[in-house]
């Protein structure tokens, strides 16, 4: 086993295999390049570096149009960024839309890999958009010719006899006649792009060097800012003055969003920008010609958006706004609840009556009556309850800064603390974020001379909006809001018999159906929101909800343990980390195992989680704490019913899960191969 260095070549000829059946899957293949790359010494575990593949590829399928795959990851187990190479015979799906793929590179590069080697990396990414490189990767007689075409492009000033034009960094278009269509006759020439995916390092240039590549075909310029791993060089704000459109095609936010406030803008995922950059690029020009283009707002609402024309609906843009209020919510309970759970398991849950006469009376030198025990129980609890009182004012803020960008928090922090004084309690913290960010947005565009615009966000903007929903506050709503708050709340705690095990299905249904999507977030919200308040119905909310969304992690842990051959080999690695994920209440440690087969595993979990959150109900357990699954048992009211309520909820779903993969063959079902190495060609 060689020794990697660091100036040892990306790829070198005992890391290609050529006209190589590796197997049906693509996980077969991913795993067969992991091994090669080991063997070569450029990993030191075959598993991690396959089983980090792995994860990345169901984040998005990592193959594409013409043939081509490029799994990729990074991994503590890389020594040195490495490319593995195979040309399949016979081709494996891994996703691409115009079918399975011949040829497959396997991007390992290391947990801290540096910008050089990143750049590197991304220099085969942008070739392989080239349809000449890709011809001679067919027509490769050998692997020493495979190393000089790759060399040739990842390191040309070294090989200028190899390179091939892919090789040439691109970030512009060059105008050109040919091909314009229809539409850019008349059409703005100058469109700017930002491209980046979750780990940076190919997807990110593809889709730059695919929208250059449409630009050139179309005769447009087309100015990409890649936001990946080898570092990102921010567009000149000129160039981005004088674009008359902008194109998103990413799958994080975008960094410096701000800078494109007011253009037309087209977003979508980065794969979209590789498949279909023609289109896109289309999209752009009619855009930057219809003053009814949806533009960028410079807030964090669009930043993730497929919609393939860059519109989203009023449905959709809500929902976005609310669960970013619910995102920057949820770290102050949180805190604030784990803190007040240690209070009660310190100093019992008469603790509540005296803390704040504790922490404001006493101190470490002069102890209150109780001793240590008491003072710090009180001083744990005073400090998540202070952490709590910022609940209802973040939402509030959060929603209103989704809406306005940073000129909406004061307002929205203020409509939160009326709301708060008024008891108007959570509802009145969503409406009343929305309304400040609105009308924060709405003064945001008065038209005012220019020597008063450096004002407006730190002045004009907060002091009008919060004038206007404080006095709506205060003056019209408040008091319906509150009415509407407390009617609310002595339902719930009137709520008896079926009626509250009803609830509790409906709130186990809502946790396990998207597993910490918009549903799942709004039943947590709705349990959250209740803890403020710490009344009995309140707590027993939170206990189902923990409870339920507890259930799909621990349920695909427990049925790919006890029915490991109907699961594949990365589903029962999978398994092993979701027992640790379900105790401590993350409920997405069952996505993996959703994403991939999600009509027999969801309704499974919410036959699970309904059947949990209705016992919970029924035993008429508490739960004082938001988050830590059943490691926050000192917030648990009747533990015993909980622990019962969990394991057979788990159990439920395990054995729909296993009967629904035994017996109803899904299109995602994982082939005899897959399930266990040992039986491929069986």
């Amino acid at each position: 086993m060689s020794t990697p260095t660091e100036d040892q070549q990306i790829i070198a000829e005992d890391l290609i295999l050529l006209d190589a059946d590796l197997g049906e899957s693509k996980e077969a293949v991913i795993e067969r390049l992991a091994g090669v790359l080991a063997s070569a010494g450029r990993a030191t575990d075959t598993d991690a570096l396959r089983d980090a593949a792995l994860a990345r590829e169901a984040q998005s399928a990592t193959g594409l149009p013409g043939g081509i795959a490029i799994p990729h990851c990074r991994s503590e187990a890389v020594t040195s960024a490495s490319l593995g190479f195979a040309r399949l015979s016979p081709k494996v799906d891994f996703g691409a839309p115009d079918g399975p793929a011949d040829l497959v590179f396997l991007i390992a590069a290391p947990a801290g890999a540096g910008s050089a080697h990143m750049k590197l990396l991304s220099s085969l990414a942008r070739a392989l958009v080239k349809p000449e490189f890709v011809t001679s990767l067919r027509n490769a007689s050998s692997a020493a010719e495979i190393v000089s075409l790759v060399d040739g492009v990842i390191n040309p000033a070294a090989n200028p006899a190899a390179a091939t034009p892919a090789a040439a960094p691109v970030s512009t278009a060059k105008h050109s006649a040919a091909d314009t269509p229809a539409e850019a006759s008349s059409a703005p020439k100058h469109i700017v792009a930002v491209t980046a995916c979750p780990t940076g390092i190919a997807h990110t240039y593809m889709a730059a060097d695919s929208l250059v590549a449409a630009g050139e075909r179309a005769g447009v310029t087309v100015h990409v800012e890649t936001q990946g791993s080898s570092g990102s060089t921010p567009l000149d704000p000129s160039i981005i003055a004088g674009a008359e459109a902008v194109i998103f095609a990413t799958d994080v936010g975008v960094k410096g969003r701000e800078r494109f406030a007011g253009k037309p803008v087209i977003s979508s995922g980065v794969k979209r920008a590789i498949n279909e950059p023609d289109v896109m690029l289309t999209e752009a020009l009619r855009a930057a010609l219809n003053p009814d283009a949806a533009r960028v707002g410079g807030t964090a609402v669009a930043a993730g958006s497929n919609d393939s024309a860059g519109e989203l609906g009023w449905g959709t843009r809500l929902r976005q706004i609310l669960l970013t209020g619910v995102s920057y919510m949820i770290p102050f309970v949180a805190a604030g609840g784990l803190l007040i759970a240690l209070g009660f398991f310190i100093g019992g849950f008469e603790i509540k009556d005296i803390a704040a006469d504790v922490v404001v009376n006493y101190s470490l030198t002069e102890l209150p009556d109780g001793g240590l025990k008491i003072y710090l129980g009180a001083v744990l609890f005073q400090i998540g309850a202070l952490s709590f009182s910022f609940l209802v004012p973040a939402l509030a803020g959060y929603i209103s800064y989704a809406i306005a960008d940073r000129p909406g928090l004061a307002p929205g922090f203020t409509a939160g603390a009326v709301a708060v004084l008024v008891g108007a309690g959570f509802i009145g913290g969503l409406v009343g974020g929305l309304i400040a960010g609105f009308v924060a947005l709405w003064v945001s565009r008065w038209k005012i001379p220019a020597v008063l615009r450096g004002l407006m966000p730190v002045v004009v903007i907060p002091l009008v909006a919060s004038l206007v929903v404080g006095g709506l506050m205060f003056l019209v709503l408040g008091k319906p809001l509150a009415a509407i708050t407390s009617g609310l709340t002595d339902w719930l705690n009137g709520l008896s018999g079926s009626a509250v095990i009803v609830l509790g299905i409906i709130l186990g249904l809502m946790m396990c159906f998207d597993l910490g999507g918009p549903v799942n977030k709004a039943a947590y919200a709705f349990a959250t929101a209740g803890l403020s308040v710490t009344d009995t119905a309140s707590l027993r909310i939170m206990a189902a909800v923990m409870a339920a969304g507890m259930v799909p992690p621990l349920a695909m842990a427990l049925a790919s343990t006890v029915r490991s051959r109907l699961f594949t080999e990365a589903e029962r690695e999978n398994g092993k980390a979701a027992w640790f994920l379900g105790a401590a209440f993350i409920s997405e440690g069952a996505i993996p195992f959703a994403a991939a087969d999600p009509f027999r595993v969801i309704p499974s979990m919410m036959a699970g989680g309904a059947v949990t959150g209705a016992m919970i109900m029924a035993f008429d357990v508490t739960l004082s704490a938001p988050h830590g699954g059943i490691f926050v048992f000192v917030a648990i009211g009747n533990l015993l019913g909980f622990l019962i309520s969990l394991a057979v909820g788990t159990i439920v779903a395990a054995f729909l899960v296993v009967s629904a993969k035994q017996f109803i063959k899904g299109k995602n079902a994982p082939s005899d191969a897959e399930i266990d190495p040992a039986l491929a060609g069986v």
